[in-house]
């Protein structure tokens, strides 16, 4: 309680010492401050500062001084520390804490109390040998002082410490700096003796830029300052290297000759004719000296800058050689303007090329980078043609030096499967959204193909779809967890100038570069393509079920097995027939195809399911029985996705719209193959048998039209073509070869089909035939009874040959079968047109139907050459002929 009550009197005293009011404790603003001064003191976290820390600090600064050698602060702070412990102080902890804190380099600025007096200093007195020994007797009795003495015997580490802790070494102290007076001046006599100043004046004298030594040689010239030949030269390679000079002065992008200086034994318009071819030089070089100062994030145009540095070091390197012969006094040449100029000419020839290239890059640092290889690269070739090879070989070097750093992220994706994240040039995109392993092959990476890879250089083109997928596989191969033991056969290498010329002579010269870089570089890609691509095509193959799944499709989808699809067609057939309304049911489907392709080895049951959609019993379809009412059917068989990325969504979705025609042209068949041949009970025809004969001719005429189509789809149209699809799968030399074999065969039997877009009135054509079938069936139901015994029997006897394969849950629909027998519904009016009539009128709407269906058979076989087109024309005509005949 006492301390609290202190800590509030004290914290009065600051309020009072601080707002300088005088002390009402009551006041509002009192109390305000004070409560909050005491939550400040609450939620502080600092204690008092802790002396042993302190003290330990101050002990290592001690030893620091002594390590440093600095001694005398070492000793100076252990007396005053000694001196400090006489008085006693709970603060002295803070204090010295805040001068630890406070303490700035004390080692390098030592600040010496200035109050503490110094000691005078004491002149040391020269010792003389006589003074030091009168006698001469020193050292005479020791008679072994000149021996050798044996460091090694009788030594051991504690000797040597004991003697070292006795014995003090002095130490040599460095003497303090004396410092200069800056208003000091260091006469020139210090540094030029006075008989060589004939040598200053002699320099002042060539200066010529100075106005004082501009003397006109003429008062009728239009020039005032006379040069010599040697310093034109001079100034000239001045400016070549880039630096100021007097003769010749930059102004923006160009550099102007100064006019005012001229020479004695040369005309004013040859020397200006001179300066000026030496001005563009200068200022073409100027170019690539603030290019390469700007920079540069791409690593390729990093490296051409780091070239261009090189060879304008070179260049540098040939103007400082030159003028060091011209400031020889032994070099007897002499001094010539044109033969500088021929030189520089030769010399700077590769980097006024370049100086062209730079001039022509774009702003925009994508478009910047691949201009700079399709400019270096156009260049190279086009000194080739030219013929000269020394420009040829200097300016090749310069390219694979730009293209080692190019080819790094295409050999990091071609070997890993991993891109750059660094590089933003790259022309192969990631595309972060869509993650789902099905579609890994075709949506995970892209082709930036969008404005013909505006991020890939020309000379790449060719092989940009190779670097894709070769990437692709290897990120294909990592997510199934199938990296080879034997990575090490890919291609680690990169290309060299000496890789296409090895000889580098100049007859291996003349093969053209754009061949040469274009054949090596397409053969170190093809080389690691196919090697990733036999390893995933082998992996798919034995790891995934490729075929496997393939002929799974086949029986799912394409009726291999009739024996497995009728199960499924009649429980379908049946139910549609009986009025049912469950007979789109997905569930009971599904357990149904799923129990039938059971029996299949190739066929993993769990991965079928059955879709359906929602039908309304008001549907014109429905009510009609068309076969229009099996769109909303749909068999799915989920793959894996390795094999999903080969047989591509769109691929199923075809496959199912083949399974749906095919299940309706199935259906026709069954509604007509279950009207056999009958007799009417009661009919009030006058030729009954002559109404017989024709309703026998029209059934006949329909199953050959729909036994004629079938067998031409299944036998011909889809035997035929996926055994070629199988023949060119197994022979594709890559995965992206082998989706578009699929997808060709996927595209040719859609169109055989007669499934694609173009052909929608053909297949409008069929589908209204096989209403017609249809309609004839219930019409022949209408008109010779609806449950006679003949169809009771047939239905059972084909019934129970499948009893044996329904599964225990169909003994509830068993007993709605029985409910529902006499509630088939038919769409044929009894009433109105006669049983013949409706015949005659049926038969002739189906001749025009199978004659329009022939006829654009032939002309799209005309038009597209698909001959099955045209062997499914002329089976239906042979039938037209038949019946003519």
């Amino acid at each position: 309680m006492a301390h609290a009550a202190n800590i509030s009197a004290l914290t009065d005293q600051l309020i009072t010492a601080v707002t300088k009011s005088p002390d009402k404790k009551n006041t509002s603003r009192s109390k305000n401050l004070k409560r909050r001064i005491e939550e400040t003191f609450k939620a502080s976290q600092y204690g008092r500062t802790d002396q042993f820390a302190v003290a330990k600090q101050l002990e290592g600064l001690q030893e620091k001084f002594r390590v440093l050698n600095r001694d005398e602060l070492a000793t100076d702070l252990r007396s005053s520390l000694i001196e400090l412990d006489n008085y006693r102080s709970p603060w002295f902890p803070e204090i010295l804490s805040l001068f630890l804190q406070l303490s700035d380099r004390p080692v390098l600025q030592p600040q010496r109390d200035k109050t503490v007096t110094q000691k005078p200093v004491q002149v040391e007195e020269s010792l003389s040998w006589s003074e030091a020994d009168r006698a001469g007797t020193a050292y005479c009795d020791e008679e072994d002082i000149w021996e050798d003495v044996d460091f090694r015997a009788g030594s051991s580490e504690d000797d040597v410490s004991s003697v070292s802790s006795e014995i003090s070494v002095p130490r040599i102290l460095p003497q303090e700096s004396i410092a200069l007076d800056e208003e000091y001046v260091i006469p020139d006599e210090v540094f030029i003796p006075e008989e060589d100043g004939g040598v200053l004046v002699t320099i002042k004298d060539v200066q010529f830029w100075k106005p004082e030594n501009n003397t006109a040689l003429s008062p009728k010239e239009n020039y005032s300052c006379p040069v010599t030949e040697l310093q034109i030269v001079r100034e000239t390679i001045f400016m070549l290297q880039g630096l100021p000079t007097s003769l010749f002065w930059r102004s923006a992008d160009s550099v102007e000759v100064d006019r005012t200086y001229a020479l004695a034994h040369s005309s004013n318009e040859t020397l200006s004719c001179l300066l000026r071819s030496f001005s563009t030089i200068g200022a073409q070089i100027d170019i690539l000296r603030r290019f390469i100062t700007i920079p540069q994030t791409v690593a390729y145009v990093q490296s051409f800058i780091r070239g261009i540095e090189d060879l304008l070091q070179k260049f540098d390197a040939f103007l400082s050689k030159a003028q060091t012969q011209y400031l020889t006094p032994t070099w007897t040449a002499a001094v010539s303007l044109l033969e500088l100029l021929e030189v520089v000419r030769r010399e700077s020839r590769v980097l006024l090329s370049l100086a062209g290239l730079v001039s022509t890059i774009s702003h925009d640092v994508q478009t910047q980078s691949v201009q700079c290889l399709d400019l270096l690269y156009d260049l190279v070739c086009m000194t080739q043609a030219v013929g000269d090879d020394n420009e040829f070989k200097s300016l090749a070097e310069l390219f694979f030096f730009c293209f080692k750093s190019y080819i790094r992220p295409i050999l990091l994706w071609t070997e890993t499967g991993h891109l750059d994240s660094v590089e933003e040039t790259f022309f192969i995109l990631e595309n972060g959204q869509d993650r789902d392993l099905r579609t890994l092959w075709h949506d995970w990476y892209t082709l930036d193909e969008t404005s013909k890879l505006p991020n890939a250089p020309k000379f790449l083109h060719q092989v940009a779809h190779k670097i894709f997928t070769t990437g692709k596989s290897m990120v294909f191969l990592r997510h199934l967890e199938a990296i080879p033991t034997d990575i090490d056969r890919l291609s680690k290498s990169t290309l060299t100038f000496g890789d296409l010329y090895p000889h580098h002579s100049s007859s291996s010269f003349t093969l053209p570069f754009s061949v040469q870089l274009e054949s090596a570089f397409e053969k170190l890609i093809g080389a690691n393509h196919s090697v990733t691509s036999d390893w995933l095509q082998a992996v798919l193959d034995q790891q995934c079920g490729l075929w496997t799944s393939l002929q799974a499709l086949d029986y799912i989808y394409l009726c291999k097995d009739m024996s497995i699809t009728g199960s499924i067609d009649y429980k379908i057939f049946e139910s549609i027939d009986r009025g049912k309304g469950a007979w789109n049911d997905r569930f009971l489907l599904t357990e149904l195809a799923q129990h039938a392709l059971s029996a299949l080895p190739l066929v993993d049951p769990s991965r079928v399911i059955v879709r359906s959609s929602k039908v309304s019993p008001q549907d014109p379809d429905v009510q009609s029985k068309s076969v229009k009412m099996l769109n909303v059917l749909s068999f799915d068989y989920i793959l894996p996705w390795p094999v999903a990325n080969v047989i591509t969504k769109d691929a199923i979705s075809t496959y199912q719209r083949i399974s749906t025609f095919l299940m309706q042209i199935r259906r026709a068949q069954y509604v007509t193959v279950k009207q056999r041949l009958q007799y009417p009970s009661n009919s009030t025809e006058k030729n009954p048998d002559r109404t017989h004969v024709l309703g026998y001719a029209v059934r006949h005429s329909m199953l050959w039209f729909l036994n004629t189509l079938y067998g031409h789809i299944v036998d011909v149209v889809i035997s035929t073509t996926t055994s070629a699809m199988r023949k060119e799968l197994s022979s594709s030399k890559d995965i992206d070869a082998m989706i578009a074999v699929h997808r060709a065969y996927i595209s040719s039997m859609e169109d055989q089909c007669l499934l694609s877009r173009n052909l929608v009135p053909l297949h409008e054509a069929i589908i209204n035939t096989l209403d017609l079938c249809v309609r004839f069936a219930d019409l022949q139901a209408v008109y010779y009874g609806d449950n006679q015994l003949d169809q009771m029997q047939s239905s059972k006897s084909f019934r129970k040959q499948h009893d044996e394969e329904q599964s225990d849950s169909d003994s509830d629909e068993d007993e709605d079968d029985e409910f529902d027998q006499g509630n088939t519904t038919r769409t044929i009016p009894t009433q109105g047109a006669s049983y013949p009539q409706q015949i005659r009128s049926l038969k002739n709407e189906f001749d025009r139907s199978v004659g329009f269906l022939t006829a654009g058979l032939k002309s799209v076989g005309r038009v597209d050459g698909q001959p099955s087109w045209e062997i499914l024309a002329e089976k239906l005509e042979w039938r037209k002929e038949r019946e003519a005949f």
